[in-house]
């Protein structure tokens, strides 16, 4: 019984002192600009420039609009000693990529959710994500670090940036990013509060929208401040850990990468007359809890002659993961202006993916990721041999091919990142198994 009085008396103690910080804040974005600028007074008048010239740079159409944009992703898994829960399996993170690159090319199965009203604003950002196959060293990589730490998490408080911003850093109990301009970075990590040996999840997640790149002075902002963090649970949607009833679908991370990528929240962070920048985005007085079953239009706002309701299914809302499923055309042009200005480097870095030697051989492979099947492809008629090799170098499969395409089942090999050879190709295709 003074077990239970104790416990009960330590959560009012909590509440008591803490209360404003007991609900689960989704995105920490907003906050995270906030601490930013008391540490670097400008540097949301820097991310404002950085939106603003993104998309000017959309307003019309540009030569580049229809190029598919390739990020290099690495995954930064920073698990506490003895939490092996907390080093999620390489299949948690391909099945993130598989929602990103589903989400950012409007390929997610429930975009047939979306209500008809907002049809004429779709938008298919053309997006892919790639975890990255060379670190910025030139070896080859999975594009996935496990590093151990001490630290049990890495949140203390919304306001206490500092403390989150150490899984950035092996010398604060976290990792050091690659090269924030030419991959994104992001950091899996625990975000829970940690009170008399309990856990209670405070934050999803937040990102760093441009702003602070390489168009600022020297000095002006620290290394260690580019990419995205994500409470361990909720990355990926196939993750075991529960998340105490929160639905969980992998748009956590797709909500954090459109902040990356210049995104705001869709109701500005403000009640109606704040806006989030976009013109096909209809304003609304608060974000969305939950997944309405109604039909809510909080404020008046006149898209292209139709006040339009809210737009709950937005990815940069705060709907359920299950109730969002579309970015708007207005979004997706931002992003891509994004992609051209501010973080231009990011899809030109040749040097972190097998892009350019799957373009010098005209060689395609599709789907990777993949589940049981891939097909290569080629403009070239294919003659020899095709190996596909695990990461210790062992040869798991091996085919003759003769012609310009072949499907190989791959479906009874062990899931993971393995290499492609293909005789008379120089280098290795990267293929991810689920």
């Amino acid at each position: 019984m003074k077990k239970i009085l104790f416990f009960i008396n330590s959560l009012f103690l909590f509440s008591t002192l803490f209360g404003q910080e007991l609900e689960l804040e989704k995105c920490a974005t907003v906050q995270y600009m906030e601490y930013m600028e008391s540490m670097h007074p400008g540097y949301i008048q820097s991310t404002k420039e950085a939106f603003d010239v993104a998309k000017t740079s959309q307003e019309g159409i540009t030569l580049r609009s229809s190029q598919t944009y390739t990020i290099p992703v690495v995954v930064h898994i920073v698990y506490g000693q003895g939490r092996p829960e907390m080093n999620l399996d390489d299949n948690v993170i391909f099945d993130q990529i598989k929602v990103l690159n589903e989400d950012f090319n409007r390929k997610n199965a429930d975009s047939v959710n979306l209500r008809s009203d907002f049809f004429p604003h779709v938008g298919n950002a053309n997006i892919e994500f790639r975890l990255a196959d060379f670190d910025p060293q030139g070896n080859p990589t999975t594009g996935i670090t496990r590093t151990e730490t001490t630290t049990s998490t890495f949140f203390e408080g919304l306001n206490d940036f500092s403390a989150m911003e150490a899984v950035k850093s092996s010398a604060t109990g976290g990792i050091d990013p690659w090269d924030q301009s030419k991959y994104l970075n992001i950091w899996v990590c625990n975000l829970a509060f940690s009170l008399f040996g309990m856990e209670i999840p405070m934050l999803m997640g937040y990102a760093t929208p441009p702003g602070g790149l390489s168009n600022w002075p020297p000095g002006s902002a620290p290394n260690l401040s580019d990419g995205v963090v994500i409470h361990y649970p909720v990355f990926g949607s196939n993750n075991p850990n529960d998340m105490m009833g929160v639905v969980v679908k992998g748009r956590t991370t797709t909500h954090e990468v459109g902040h990356y990528l210049g995104m705001r929240h869709i109701w500005g962070d403000g009640p109606c007359g704040e806006e989030d920048g976009i013109d096909d985005t209809p304003d609304a007085t608060a974000e969305t809890q939950g997944c309405p079953t109604n039909n809510p239009n909080s404020c008046v706002d006149n898209i292209n002659g139709v006040d339009l309701p809210n737009m709950f299914e937005n990815f940069m809302d705060y709907s359920d993961e299950d109730c969002q499923n579309t970015f708007t055309a207005g979004q997706v042009a931002l992003m891509r202006g994004v992609l051209e200005n501010q973080r231009f480097e990011l899809v030109n870095n040749t040097d972190a993916l097998n892009i350019k030697k799957a373009s010098e051989n005209q060689i395609t492979m599709y789907p990777n990721p993949t589940y049981s099947k891939v097909t290569i492809k080629s403009d070239e008629n294919l003659s020899g041999n095709i190996r596909i090799v695990d990461l210790s170098g062992k040869i798991v499969k091996e085919m003759e091919v003769n012609g310009m395409e072949v499907s190989i089942d791959i479906s009874s090999l062990q899931s993971g990142v393995y290499h492609v050879y293909i005789d008379g190709q120089t280098g290795a295709s990267k293929l991810v198994k689920f």
